[in-house]
C-alpha cells in the first residue's frame, strides 16, 4: 500500500510518500481499496501543529474515502466483498488502502461517483449537524454562512436551499458569480465589507437565525453579535488563529483574546435569547446512532438530487503539497481529493 505522512509540522512539503504492507482488517472491519480521499482543512490544521486531535507526528491524516471493499474481518458478512463504499475513518485517509470500522463503511448509491463518495462525508456530516441535526433550520430562516464557498458552506448551501432558508455568504470577490449560479442569496466579500455591518442592512437590523463559523477570534464575536432573537450560532473551527497558515503564537492569543467570552455568560444568554453551540464532528467518533442517522438522511438527500458534493480539484498522492496549498491559498472553491 502507499499512503502520505505528515512527518513533522511546517508548509506543505512535509507531506510524504511512503510504502508499507497492506493492512489485515480487524474484527468489525472492512478493507477498503481507495479510489479517492478527501481533504479537509483540519488536515491543514493538523498539519502546522495547530489541532489538538491529531496524533503525535509523524502520522497519516484523512477522514473520509471511497472505494471497493476487497477483504473483511471477522465478524463482518463476506458478502460485502466488491461493495462500493464511502467510509469515514479517524485517521489513515490518505492511503491508496484502508482498514475502516464496518458500520462506518456506507454502500454507496448506484449513482454516486467515487469522487462524490470521497467528498461527501465530513463536510455534509458537519453542516446537516450544525443546520438540521442541532439547528432546527427551516423555510423563512435566514442563514449566515462564513466560507460559503468551501467544502462546508456549499454543503450549507445546499441544505439551506433544500429547507427554503434564506442565505448570506462570506467569500472573497472572484467566487461571488459562483456562488450567486449555486443559490446564494447574499453574497459579501470579507476583504472589503464588514460582515455584520452588512447583515444589519440585508435584515434591516434583526439579525440572522442561524450563523455557522469556523474562523474563530473577532469573526466568533462579530458572529454571535448578528444573531436576531431565538439565534444559534455553531462555531465549528478557528481557522483565524493561523491566518498565513503558519503556527504563530501571537496570532492564536490574539484571536483568543476577541472570542465573546464575557457575552456568553448564562445571564447574558437568556437575557438575549440566543445560544452558541460548539461542533466538533471528531468527538462524535463514538455515537454511532446519531451519526448513522443523519447520514442515512444525507444519502436520501443526494439520491433525490437535492444536494450533490462540488468537487473544486484533484491531485494525485504524488501532488498531495499542492492539493494542501490549494486550500492554504483560499483557491478551492468546494472540495479537493487525492486520488491514488
Amino acid at each position: 500500500m502507499r499512503h502520505i505522512w505528515i512527518t513533522r509540522h511546517g508548509t506543505p512539503d512535509v507531506l510524504v510518500l511512503r510504502e508499507a504492507p497492506d493492512p489485515i482488517p480487524a474484527a468489525g472491519e472492512v478493507r477498503v481499496r481507495v479510489r479517492a480521499s478527501g481533504v479537509n482543512f483540519a488536515d491543514i490544521m493538523a498539519r502546522i501543529g495547530m489541532y489538538p486531535d491529531a496524533p503525535p507526528s509523524p502520522f497519516v491524516p484523512g477522514y473520509e474515502v471511497s472505494g471497493v471493499i476487497d477483504a473483511v474481518g471477522p465478524g463482518v458478512d463476506s458478502s460485502r466483498v466488491g461493495q462500493r463504499v464511502l467510509a469515514a475513518v479517524r485517521f489513515g485517509g490518505y492511503s491508496d488502502t484502508v482498514c475502516a470500522r464496518s458500520e462506518f463503511a456506507i454502500e454507496m448509491p448506484a449513482t454516486m461517483s467515487f469522487e462524490d463518495g470521497a467528498a461527501l462525508p465530513v463536510v455534509y456530516f458537519t453542516a446537516h449537524h450544525m443546520l438540521v441535526y442541532l439547528g432546527n433550520v427551516k423555510r423563512g430562516d435566514t442563514v449566515l454562512i462564513h466560507a460559503a464557498a468551501g467544502g462546508v458552506g456549499l454543503a450549507a448551501l445546499q441544505l439551506c436551499r433544500h429547507a427554503g432558508a434564506v442565505t448570506i455568504g462570506t467569500a472573497s470577490a472572484s467566487k461571488h458569480a459562483y456562488l450567486k449560479t449555486a443559490g446564494l442569496d447574499h453574497a459579501i466579500d470579507y476583504h472589503t465589507q464588514d460582515f455584520a455591518s452588512e447583515v444589519r442592512r440585508l435584515t434591516g437590523g434583526r439579525g440572522v437565525d442561524i450563523a455557522l463559523d469556523a474562523q474563530g477570534g473577532e469573526s466568533l464575536k462579530k458572529s454571535f453579535h448578528s444573531l436576531a432573537p431565538t439565534g444559534r450560532l455553531f462555531a465549528f473551527g478557528a481557522a483565524s488563529l493561523s491566518p498565513d497558515g503558519k503556527r504563530d503564537v501571537f496570532s492564536m492569543v490574539k484571536g483568543a483574546l476577541q472570542m465573546p467570552f464575557l457575552d456568553l455568560l448564562p445571564f447574558n444568554l437568556m437575557n438575549d435569547n440566543r445560544g452558541i453551540f460548539g461542533v466538533n464532528m471528531g468527538h462524535l467518533w463514538d455515537e454511532s446512532k446519531i451519526l448513522l442517522g443523519q447520514l442515512n438522511e444525507i444519502l436520501v438527500l443526494y439520491e433525490a438530487g437535492a444536494i450533490k458534493p462540488v468537487i473544486d480539484s484533484t491531485f494525485s498522492f504524488e501532488n498531495a503539497p499542492a492539493a494542501h496549498q490549494r486550500i492554504h491559498d483560499r483557491k478551492n472553491v468546494g472540495k479537493v481529493l487525492l486520488t491514488p
